[in-house]
């Protein structure tokens, strides 16, 4: 096995063991493109984790960043994840500026800060999610460059919809979301995001609801850019978050009392459909 075989072995070992949503969309893509997949993941799961582990610190991320620069000038750190990493990216000519991007969304969750407006939440949810949306369809194959934009707001979608989600256990982390000038006008405070469900806290998150749906709209005609095999990876992973914010929805926005998720059973059907070309 070589360098480059190993170091694919390993992102995909990552991204089966944790890609909770990702992976089921990664096996309707052809052996590469799942390949490329599972390395652009390993490569964002091995940098979250350090921001999450505890005693994070910044000076690791960006001893990260400077591996990231190592491998993108064509000599591998060491690390497993880089030889395959550098081979994804050359393979599809994926700007190193979204990579740089993904470690400051990373990063910012070391230090303090409030989000003031939804123009902060938006900037948030781009460095986090839509530069992840953006290399995903350089892997995919796009064609024309109205298809970045709407990768980005597919991405926003996205966040929003984990935001919703996990506003409980976000809060417990010290670490709050949406924007202070939402919950001034629906008249939550902070430390509320802890506590059950309140009237003031289910009209907010509908609120963000509506938001997260206008981009899911506005991102759809993306489906129709990326290489037609490629489109029903996409699909699946569109089809699991809006079902998801679906289920949240059907919860009537109850997310304080415990995870919603979709079940494997449901992520497994939809990867099926996606792989039989039925989406």
């Amino acid at each position: 096995m070589t360098a480059i075989e190993a170091s694919y072995a390993y992102c995909a070992g990552v991204a089966r063991a944790r890609a909770r949503n990702f992976y089921y969309s990664f096996l309707a893509l052809p052996k590469q493109k799942r390949l490329s997949m599972c390395a652009l993941y390993a490569f964002m799961r091995e940098c979250d984790d350090l921001s999450d582990e505890e005693g994070a610190t910044l000076a690791a991320i960006e001893g990260w960043r400077g591996s990231l620069d190592e491998t993108l000038a064509g000599k591998p750190a060491q690390h497993p994840v880089w030889p395959a990493l550098l081979d994804t990216v050359t393979r599809y000519a994926i700007p190193g500026k979204y990579l740089h991007e993904m470690i400051d969304g990373v990063s910012s969750d070391l230090t303090p800060h409030k989000v003031e407006s939804f123009d902060d939440l938006y900037r948030y949810c781009y460095l986090v999610a839509s530069v992840v949306g953006i290399t995903t369809i350089h892997v995919f194959g796009f064609r024309g460059e109205a298809a970045i934009p709407l990768a980005e707001k597919c991405g926003i979608a996205f966040q929003l919809t984990n935001i919703i989600r996990d506003v409980k256990e976000d809060a417990q982390l010290g670490r709050v979301y949406l924007p202070s000038e939402d919950l001034e006008q629906f008249g939550v405070k902070p430390e509320l995001l802890q506590g059950e469900l309140t009237p003031e806290l289910r009209r907010l998150l509908e609120y963000e609801a509506s938001r997260a749906r206008r981009y899911y709209d506005e991102s759809r005609p993306l489906l129709k850019m990326v290489d037609k095999d490629s489109q029903g990876a996409l699909w699946a992973l569109v089809e699991i978050y809006s079902r998801l914010l679906g289920r949240i929805e059907q919860r009537g926005f109850d997310v304080m009392r415990g995870r919603i998720r979709l079940s494997s059973f449901e992520k497994s059907a939809i990867a099926l459909r996606a792989m039989t070309g039925l989406a």
